[in-house]
């Protein structure tokens, strides 16, 4: 933890108490779901609930999926629209299932005894949106993209994708979620599958064998010009630490590898019961001999890895991708192989699939190339095949697959009440996690909620997952909702414990404020730092609108909208103008400033700007006297 003497400019990974009636929101007032079920606030929207018998509740309450969003700009009523259960009673009813790319026979068997089976593969995207009017289901692999186009085609029947695999990037979620489609994946089948494809790949790179095989069959005998590297002793960076890495790990260290690994959730418990050290992004890059890939494809991933990555890395490193494409910067690593800084990578994947036949990487004499195979063994495709099809089942009978990237269930009188402090929670985990110091393996979230209700009368579910939602996404490639929301937590060695305390306050309102504690981490700023030692947040709904109120122990008042600059900075005259003049010269635009003081002469000045400043400007604000550490969050 930084010292108060200590100037920090903190900027995201690259994965990365009043209780008076005017903090409380006005009752009319009822904020959108739009950012839990992944679809864009800029857009009107309209909330569609279609209602399904819950076995786990009482008799006098029903459950809801929630399947359109959408609600009038104008308007603050929200529509309700039920209908039946999703599976079929009669012949009549009995569903289609349209299955676009091959799939195991295992999983048609599974499929053809429950609805209408239509294989129609190597369809173009005219012929699907053609004949998706006449479906219930579709499922696809990586190959066919389930565009908004589909959706609006399907004319409201589609009520299922299923993917075939992991990645979903080929699945408009936005489109799925406001035309009340689930989507489900199979994530687990093929985890041995893709690791083993990792080692094959780091072992035929390190001897050369595709290369030799190649100049063989071209009737030469080049013994001398491929002498490989052995793999005993040498260190392998494993970037992410999930099912696939660290089966990837546990291969390596059988092949006599010192292995390493970054991952922001992945416990130091767990990677150590395998031999692994979990390290920092950047001491992974500089220390590894070879670089296996197995993170997710995120905004924040994309082009990771690129010239400043490469320039830090040892020379002569080699590196694996079975991952995402996108994850390495082509170009760049083109650049990397020639300088010598690469000796050599393997890939499996690429940013745009097939790759075009003169691309310079696929061209290479120091690349092996295989044609997107990590999955691709009769075991694997046999599980995926059944997984999918269980899942697809599954949810046309309507019942829920801690599978399913989106659509959460909640009573619906639970969501209305509870709307605007969905948007808090999903805020408050957001701006924890990137308060979160590099290398730092979070495992143990606390959530507070002070309420004046009776526990039993307080629905925490929807929160709870909101507040995953926060914190995981930016960093990863989980969808997260209230159907998988605990699953993928503990999947990723995250527990969250909830505490409710009682206020003095009116029961009217469901919550009077949330607090998220993040302990036994670093973090980027000092003064977000509890007495206790763990990271400490703290927000209210005030007026409909989600604010920051508590932040270590500064007491302040921030909406929680757009970006943030943090400052602690000596509490005198003349800090704010300083600042602000620095945003202004550099055409950033500021929308509030707010400051909070302590008695020690401390102050956080928080300010809102409508985009993010670049390098420079932060520097700037670094150097001002008296800032003693600053921070920048993207809300």
């Amino acid at each position: 933890m930084a010292s108060s003497s200590i100037k920090a400019i903190s900027t995201t990974s690259p994965f990365k108490a009043s209780s008076s009636p005017s903090s409380q929101p006005p009752s009319s007032s009822k904020p959108s779901l739009l950012s839990f079920l992944h679809t864009s606030s800029s857009n009107p929207i309209s909330l569609t609930l279609s209602h399904s018998h819950s076995h786990a509740h009482n008799s006098h309450s029903h459950s809801f999926l929630i399947t359109n969003v959408l609600k009038t700009a104008d308007s603050s009523e929200t529509s309700v629209s039920k209908s039946q259960n999703l599976k079929p009673t009669s012949s009549d009813s009995t569903p289609t299932i349209l299955v676009s790319e091959k799939l195991g026979e295992a999983g048609l068997q599974v499929l053809r005894g429950f609805g209408n089976l239509d294989c129609a593969y190597n369809l173009s995207p005219e012929e699907l949106c053609a004949k998706i009017s006449t479906c219930d289901a579709l499922i696809v692999r990586s190959g066919t993209k389930v565009t908004r186009q589909v959706f609006e085609a399907a004319k409201g029947r589609l009520k299922v994708v299923g993917r075939a695999g992991v990645g979903i990037d080929n699945v408009d979620l936005q489109a799925a979620t406001e035309f009340g489609c689930l989507v489900v994946n199979a994530p687990t089948a093929n985890t041995v599958a893709a690791a083993e494809h990792g080692i094959a790949l780091l072992t035929a790179m390190s001897r050369n064998v595709a290369q030799a095989d190649a100049s063989i069959k071209a009737g030469k005998w080049l013994r001398n010009k491929y002498v490989g590297v052995s793999l005993v002793g040498k260190t392998l960076a494993v970037m992410g630490f999930g099912k696939v890495g660290s089966e990837v790990a546990r291969r390596a260290k059988g092949l006599g590898m010192n292995v390493i690994s970054h991952d922001p959730y992945a416990p130091a418990d767990r990677a150590r019961a395998v031999g692994v050290d979990l390290v920092s992004f950047e001491q992974a890059i500089a220390t590894a001999d070879f670089i296996s890939l197995h993170m997710p494809l995120t905004p924040a991933t994309s082009k990771v890895f690129n010239d400043e990555t490469f320039a830090k890395m040892k020379k002569g490193v080699r590196i694996i991708n079975v991952a995402r494409g996108g994850v390495i910067d082509e170009d760049a690593l083109v650049r990397a192989l020639d300088s010598g800084v690469v000796a050599q990578a393997a890939l499996d994947v690429f940013t745009e699939e097939p790759p075009t036949k003169d691309s310079k990487l696929v061209q290479h004499e120091n690349v092996t190339l295989t044609p997107h195979l990590g999955a691709s063994t009769k075991e694997a495709q046999e599980g995926v095949a059944i997984e999918i099809a269980e899942a697809v089942v599954g949810a046309l009978k309507g019942e829920l697959s801690a599978t399913a990237v989106n659509a959460p269930m909640v009573p619906p009188e639970v969501l209305s009440e509870l709307s605007p402090y969905v948007v808090l929670a999903e805020k408050l985990g957001k701006l924890a996690v990137q308060l979160v110091a590099g290398g730092s393996g979070i495992t143990s979230v606390r959530v507070v909620y002070k309420s004046a209700r009776d526990p039993d009368d307080l629905d925490t579910r929807l929160l709870r997952a909101m507040i995953t939602k926060g914190i995981i996404e930016p960093i990863s490639a989980s969808f997260i909702n209230l159907v998988n929301a605990d699953f993928v937590a503990k999947q990723k060695g995250l527990r969250i414990s909830e505490e409710r305390v009682a206020v003095d306050s009116s029961p009217e309102f469901p919550v009077d404020s949330i607090q998220v504690q993040i302990s036994n981490v670093g973090s980027k700023f000092a003064s977000s730092v509890s007495e206790s030692g763990s990271i400490s947040i703290e927000g209210k709904v005030k007026y409909g609108e989600p604010h920051l109120t508590c932040l270590g122990s500064f007491g302040v008042d921030v909406s929680l909208e757009g970006n943030l600059i943090l400052c602690r900075q000596v509490d005198q005259p003349g800090m704010i103008g300083q600042v602000g003049n620095i945003l202004g010269n550099d055409n950033v635009n500021v929308s509030f400033m707010s400051v909070g003081r302590t008695v020690q002469k401390k102050a956080l000045m928080a300010i809102g700007v409508d985009e993010e400043p670049n390098k420079r400007t932060l520097e700037k604000i670094g150097k001002v006297p008296d800032i003693e550490e600053f921070v920048f969050l993207n809300l």
